[in-house]
C-alpha cells in the first residue's frame, strides 16, 4: 500500500464526513441560533461536488489502471481464405513492465487470462519497458521468463515498440527470445494454422527505427495471405494495398477518455483517427488495442487495461 494511495483515502474520508455533517445539520437556524449564508440545498451540492470529483480521480489512478479485462472482437474480411476462417488471435501489448500495478505477480496474471483464451496464436505489439511514473523499473531478463509460460499452439510473436528501442531493443529482443518469443523487426514469418498458411509481417516501430514498410511487404511471396504487426498505427496510410491487416497499439486509448469529449491525449498525427479499436480505410483494416500498462502518467479513465482477443473472419 503506497503512500500516495493512504493520503487519497484519507482525503475522501474527509470529504464524506464534511458531506454527511451538512446532510445532519437538519432543520438549520433554530438549532444553530443563527441564519446560514447559503441555503442547505446549495451547501449539500458545494460538499457533493468535490467528493464526486475526488472519487472519480482515486478510480482513475488507483482502480482503473490496476483492472484486467478480456475484449472480444471480430473482424470481417473480404477474400480472407476459408480455411483461416476464424481464426483466433491473442492481441496485447504496452505492458510496461515494471511500471505502475505491472509487477511480477501482475504478469503472471496476464500471462493466465491469455492462455485461458486458448487462441490459435499470440501477438504483442511493443513495450515492454516501463516509461512512466511509479512502480519499479523491471528488467526484460526478469519479465521475459515470466512471458514464456504464454501458450499458443502456432506461437507467441512480437514487435517492439519506442520505449523499448529507447531502453535498448536487441537486449529486450535477446531476453524475449531467449524465452521462446519471436520477435519480427521488418521480418517477415509464414504461420501454419489447421493446414493452411499466412504470414506475419513485423513492422519497425514509427518513432524510433528507419522504415522498410513497402520492402517488407514485398519480401512476401505474392497472392499469401499477411497479417502485419507493428507498435505505432501511424502508418496504416503507408501500408501496401496487398496487407488486409494491420494490428498496432502505442495509443493506449488515450489513458483518459472524457465523456462527450473523448480521449485527452492521443499520441498520433492523425488525432483521434487511430486511437483505439477496429478503422477500415480504401478495404485495409487496423486494429489498434489500448493496451495493459500506462506512461507519463499512471493514469487510466473510461480506457480499462486489456487482453483482446481477435477473430478474423470471412466476409
Amino acid at each position: 500500500m503506497s503512500l500516495s494511495f493512504v493520503i487519497a483515502v484519507a482525503v475522501l474520508a474527509g470529504l464524506a464526513l464534511f458531506l454527511f455533517h451538512e446532510i445532519r445539520r437538519f432543520p438549520g437556524p433554530k438549532k444553530w441560533g443563527h441564519t446560514p449564508k447559503w441555503p442547505k440545498r446549495i451547501r449539500i451540492a458545494l460538499a457533493t461536488i468535490p467528493l464526486i470529483l475526488g472519487l472519480l480521480v482515486f478510480w482513475g489512478f488507483f482502480i482503473e489502471p490496476n483492472l484486467l479485462i478480456v475484449r472480444h472482437e471480430t473482424i470481417q474480411i473480404s477474400n480472407w481464405p476459408t480455411p483461416l476462417n476464424d481464426l483466433k488471435i491473442a492481441v496485447l501489448a504496452d505492458i510496461h513492465a515494471g511500471g505502475a500495478f505491472i509487477d511480477q505477480d501482475k504478469l503472471r496474471l496476464i500471462v493466465k487470462r491469455t492462455n485461458e483464451l486458448n487462441p490459435d496464436v499470440i501477438v504483442i505489439l511493443g513495450d515492454f519497458i516501463s516509461g512512466g511514473r511509479g512502480g519499479t523499473k523491471m528488467e526484460p531478463e526478469v519479465f521475459a521468463p515470466i512471458l514464456k509460460d504464454f501458450k499458443a499452439p502456432e506461437g507467441v510473436y512480437a514487435v517492439l515498440g519506442n520505449h523499448d528501442w529507447w531502453y535498448g531493443g536487441n537486449r529486450v529482443r535477446g531476453a524475449l527470445e531467449a524465452n521462446g518469443i519471436r520477435v519480427l523487426e521488418d521480418e517477415v514469418l509464414p504461420v501454419n494454422v489447421r493446414g493452411a498458411t499466412f504470414w506475419f509481417a513485423g513492422l519497425a516501430d514509427l518513432w524510433t527505427r528507419p522504415q522498410h514498410i513497402a520492402a517488407t511487404i514485398d519480401s512476401i511471396p505474392v497472392d499469401q495471405t499477411i497479417i502485419a504487426l507493428t507498435h505505432n498505427p501511424d502508418i496504416f496510410p503507408q501500408l501496401p494495398h496487398r496487407v488486409p491487416l494491420l494490428l498496432a497499439a502505442h495509443t493506449h486509448g488515450g489513458q483518459v477518455s472524457l465523456p462527450f469529449i473523448g480521449p485527452v491525449i492521443e499520441p498520433s498525427n492523425y488525432g483521434q483517427r487511430y486511437v483505439r479499436g477496429h478503422v477500415v480505410e480504401e478495404g485495409h483494416h487496423l486494429f489498434v488495442t489500448s493496451g495493459i500498462g500506462t506512461s507519463i502518467i499512471p493514469v487510466r479513465f473510461r480506457v480499462t487495461p486489456e487482453i483482446v482477443l481477435l477473430t478474423v473472419k470471412r466476409q
